[in-house]
Formats: C-alpha cells, structure tokens, sequence
C-alpha cells in the first residue's frame, strides 16, 4: 500500500477531538520523542479545543492541534503535532490555517521550538518573547557539580503553604492582572490535575502561587505567578520539597535573576521557546509577576 500523495494528505478532513483521543495523542506524543503526558492531554482536552487529522494508514493521529480560549480577549495554541512519517507534507500548516480561520478576530498567543519557528512567521506571528527551558533535581548541585546551597536567607520573611478550597477565588483575583485573561476555567482545575498547589501570602492576602504536575518522569512546575522573585523561589523551594522527581520549569527569560538561581541549585538549560503573538503586539497581563505558563500549550 504506497502512502499518499503530498496532495491527498492535505485534503483529509480536520475533525474536532475529544477525551476519547487521549490514547492517539499520547501515541502522537511519544512518535515525536515527547513524553506521552496522557494526563496532561485530558486537562487540555476537557478545557481547551482539539482539532486533528486522522492518519490515512489507519494508525492513530497524522496530526494535532490544541487552542485555550480566555474569552474574547485571548486564545493560546498549542500542540502542533505531526506524526514523523507524515512530516513536512502541509499539514501543520494546514492545521494553523484552519484554526486561525476558526477563532476570527481572536488574538493569539504561542510558544514556538526554532523547527516551528519560520512556519509561525510566515502565517504572520511576530516573536515577542523566550523562555528558557531548565530541569534537573532542585539542589543537586551547581554547575561546577559542587553541592548546592539555595539562599534561604532572602526567602525566610515569605510564607507558603498549600493552597486551601476556599483560596480559588483568591487565586483568579491575584492571576487575573498578571496573565492578563480570565483563566478561571484553568485554575479550577489546578488542584485535581496538580501533585501540589502551593500559595504565597502576606498579611493574609494571595501573594504568589505555583501548580507542581506530573509529566513523565518529572514533575513540571507551572504556572508560577508571584509578587518578586524571592516569592518565586520560595515557592518552587516549597514544591521541591514534596518530590524526589527532577523538575522541569519553562521560565519567561526576562526572570534572569530566578533563571540564575534555578541553574544554581542544579538544574541545567535546554532549548527554550520563542513567545510569539497574532493580532496584539505583546502578552497582555503583567511580565514582572508572570513568571512561567502551566503548560506551553495553555500560554
């Protein structure tokens, strides 16, 4: 049985997903080398809208892609996938038309690997932003592989400690001028789908909260919103402490000062993203407490 054309390929149908795809996603995950990350598909999948294209073969998904809405105010992309044997034949290309021609007037936000990069700049996306990928295990050592020693010192006067039902409202009051976008319907989600919600407060009010969540074999830190970057630490300081799993942070690269830290107690860069935007000239919300997205594909 020869495989299709480059012609028929983009012709096949783009079909809504649903929970009921989680296994041919995290199929399409793992093809492309990522972890499978079914969990993390179900989040997306039950908040967010999946659009995707059968494999002609037969075998799974030939490709995905996944939006979050935030209103009218702000729709993140995420999750372009193509299956390798079907790459470079159009369909991510296919798949971004299609979903830009589905939201309208909508602006769009995304993170872009330098592979996705140019196809993203020519549909119109300009780049606005990194961030800079780190993971390993928090206090392993720094980078001359000597044994690490947060400044605990800088963190002592910030008080953490699980987040609580009744803080949700609190939460959506801090996260709403930072992100920029109403999230609610993310942040409800946050402590079924996260291992630990840790909140930052002072004189009783929400000054900083982070989600820790599986991925893998590592637990992924995000969304990590905080007042400074000392709140910041404090926070991840918090999370570390509840897993013996390395972590993983996608950190906004204007956080030098907590990018410098995080390598410092030992985690180590890898190849970040390029935040790029459709239709608004930047990030709506407030860069200098936004400090890491739940997920790339939630922005």
């Amino acid at each position: 049985m020869h495989s299709p054309s480059p012609h028929s390929l983009v012709d096949l149908p783009i079909r809504r997903l649903d929970r009921g795809d989680l296994v041919p996603c995290a199929d399409l995950c793992e093809d492309r080398g990522w972890p499978r990350d079914e969990h993390r598909w179900g989040l997306l999948l039950s908040a967010g809208t999946g659009y995707g294209i059968d494999a002609p073969d037969g075998k799974g998904l030939a490709a995905t892609c996944l939006t979050m809405p935030y209103g009218s105010d702000l729709i993140a992309v995420g999750m372009l996938l193509v299956a390798e044997r079907y790459g470079r034949r159009g369909l991510a290309r296919r798949l971004m038309l299609h979903v830009m021609e589905a939201v309208g007037d909508t602006p769009l936000a995304l993170y872009a690997t330098g592979l996705g990069q140019p196809l993203y700049e020519d549909l119109g996306f300009s780049p606005v932003g990194r961030a800079e990928r780190v993971g390993g295990r928090f206090g392993a050592g720094g980078s001359d592989g000597s044994p690490s020693r947060p400044n605990t010192t800088t963190r002592s006067s910030v008080t953490t400690r699980p987040a609580a039902a009744d803080d949700l409202q609190a939460l959506v009051r801090l996260d709403l001028p930072v992100f920029g976008a109403d999230r609610t319907h993310l942040l409800a989600r946050l402590p079924a789908f996260s291992d630990r919600l840790q909140v930052a407060e002072e004189d009783g009010e929400l000054v900083g909260y982070a989600a820790l969540w599986p991925s893998g074999q590592t637990e992924v830190v995000g969304p990590l919103i905080a007042r400074d970057t000392v709140t910041a630490q404090a926070l991840i300081a918090a999370l570390a402490a509840t897993t013996d799993r390395p972590l993983r942070a996608d950190v906004d690269a204007r956080h030098k000062d907590l990018l410098g830290w995080l390598l410092e107690s030992g985690l180590k860069s890898s190849p970040g993203t390029t935040v790029m935007t459709y239709g608004i000239p930047d990030l709506p919300g407030d860069a200098a407490r936004r400090f890491a997205p739940l997920t790339l594909a939630t922005g």
